[in-house]
């Protein structure tokens, strides 16, 4: 069996331990996916993967059976910094949680000051660099995550590599999850860590001192969460100021989809539905139907299509198309459930809309994990309008418990979906334009097709046999990882090649 691949993986999150957004999800995942990947050959590398997140107060507080394995100092302009690794293993997978001064245990994840989550994530980043010095364990990959992480692929590029047996032969993966959130406010804990501007780049002027485009550039290859994102941040639409430079990178740019935990998403054992179920007999879902409109005071009615939204209330959701929208089919037999919180004008928004149609829709303002997973097991529609999505999983979940997603044509949502009109594979509904008006006639073809309870259920049964899971997008990963130590080794000055 040949020698297996090292992955250094970080993350700013990651589930169980920490999980703010979808890069929780992510970083709870992948890792744990490759790590379970088994050889199907002696000619087929293994992978030894390692994740590493920042110790946060959250996390210590969980009391975890963690072990001390390393300590260690960072450079910075005002004197070096200790910090320690401790680890514990999930599942087999090694995980190391860094504590430094410079990542405060009263402090959220994600703070408002730029400059504050700066000097910790940078600070995280090249720790994470010394805990592999430390372990004496030199990696093959360091894929690192959004702007949180891009400083370690930074830095990296800035090493003598043919002077550090650490990482001389280390090929670095920069995952790009969000790409708006650049890490403006970091610049100057960039300097303090000893990370100069990049100048004489291809970075445009405002860029060489940001986070996430430093790791864009020092990055052996990008990923992006879907094929079509990947090609859309080469646009001047979704591209933040950065698709002329990205596109003079796109060879090294690819898209992978991420995957939901099939185990954890499963409509046959969900604790928290009234009734389980599968795709080979949906009758159940009428339980769940029923309960969830009893819940809310609507209409007991199993044949009255029932729409949900569960989302952030974010502009980039599009949850502001959705109140004229539902307005505009208001004379048509629907029900609505919309559960989220963040933008308080969209929330307003939106209770405007129940006051509206009383009988029509209910509107939950909170985070209510148990609550999202009965609307899954429950409705027949879910809508999902995002300006744009980088990968999305609320449809993947949907399609998994039998709710048909309508959804705009962007990123992920639009590698995931295939359109009812054009396939007959299909699996939702989709609507190009970003506008109410689109939104509700994409709606409306969905009502449509609900009246032919044959076809909906057919439907819905596709959608439920689709293979979102992890194990699928991780060997594309492992894939991609060979791949790039490939390149890197083929590279090295009088190195003898050896394959991977």
């Amino acid at each position: 069996m040949k020698p297996k691949l090292n992955v250094l993986f970080l993350a700013a999150e990651a589930d169980p331990f920490i999980k703010i957004g979808g890069l929780g999800d992510y970083a709870g995942s992948l890792p744990l996916a490759l790590h379970d990947i088994v050889p199907t050959s002696e000619d087929e590398t293994g992978i030894d993967i390692r994740l590493v997140i920042p110790f946060y107060g959250a996390i210590q507080q969980k009391q975890y059976p963690l072990k001390r394995v390393a300590a260690f100092e960072v450079p910075h302009a005002g004197g070096s910094l200790p910090a320690e690794a401790l680890m514990l293993e999930m599942r087999g997978l090694p995980v190391y949680f860094i504590s430094g001064s410079m990542i405060p245990a009263d402090a959220p994840v994600y703070t408002s000051d730029p400059a504050e989550d700066g000097r910790k994530f940078t600070f995280f980043s090249l720790c994470a660099l010394e805990l592999a010095r430390s372990l004496e364990w030199p990696p093959d990959i360091v894929h690192a995550n959004d702007w949180h992480t891009a400083p370690a692929v930074y830095a990296l590029s800035l090493i003598q590599r043919d002077s550090d047996p650490v990482f001389n032969n280390a090929a670095a993966l920069l995952g790009l999850h969000n790409l708006p959130y650049l890490g403006a406010g970091a610049e100057q804990a960039l300097d303090e860590f000893g990370l100069p501007p990049a100048e004489n780049s291809a970075l445009p002027g405002w860029a060489k001192q940001m986070p996430l485009p430093l790791g864009l550039l020092a990055a052996d290859h990008i990923v992006a969460p879907s094929p079509t994102y990947a090609q859309e941040i080469l646009t001047p639409e979704f591209g933040s100021g950065l698709h002329s430079f990205l596109r003079q990178r796109k060879q090294d740019i690819s898209g992978i989809l991420n995957g939901i935990d099939v185990n954890r998403w499963d409509p046959r054992t969900d604790e928290q539905l009234k009734a389980n179920y599968s795709h080979e007999d949906l009758t159940p879902r009428k339980v769940n139907k029923t309960a969830l409109q009893q819940e809310f005071n609507l209409e007991v009615d199993a044949d009255i299509p029932l729409i949900i939204i569960i989302s952030r209330m974010d502009n980039q959701k599009g949850i502001d198309l959705v109140p004229d929208a539902l307005r505009h089919i208001a004379g048509q037999r629907w029900q609505a459930v919309i559960l989220g919180t963040g933008d308080p004008v969209l929330e307003a928004a939106v209770r405007g809309l129940e006051n509206n149609l009383p009988d029509q829709v209910r509107v939950a303002v909170r985070f209510d994990a148990a609550l999202s997973r009965r609307m899954y097991g429950a409705a027949d529609i879910i809508l999902i309008p995002s300006r744009y999505e980088p990968c999305g999983l609320n449809q993947m979940i949907g399609m998994r418990y039998g709710v048909v997603p309508v959804a705009r044509a962007t990123g992920g949502l639009k590698d995931t979906i295939q359109d009812y009109d054009l396939s007959e594979e299909s699996t939702g509904f989709l609507f190009d334009k970003e506008s109410a008006s689109a939104l509700s006639e994409a709606i409306r073809r969905a009502l449509a097709v609900y009246e032919n309870r044959d076809a909906w259920t057919q439907l819905q049964q596709r959608c439920m046999q689709q293979d979102f899971s992890w194990d699928r997008f991780a060997r594309q990963y492992l894939t991609l990882y060979r791949s790039l130590a490939r390149a890197k080794a083929a590279r090295q000055p009088g190195s003898s090649q050896t394959e991977v």
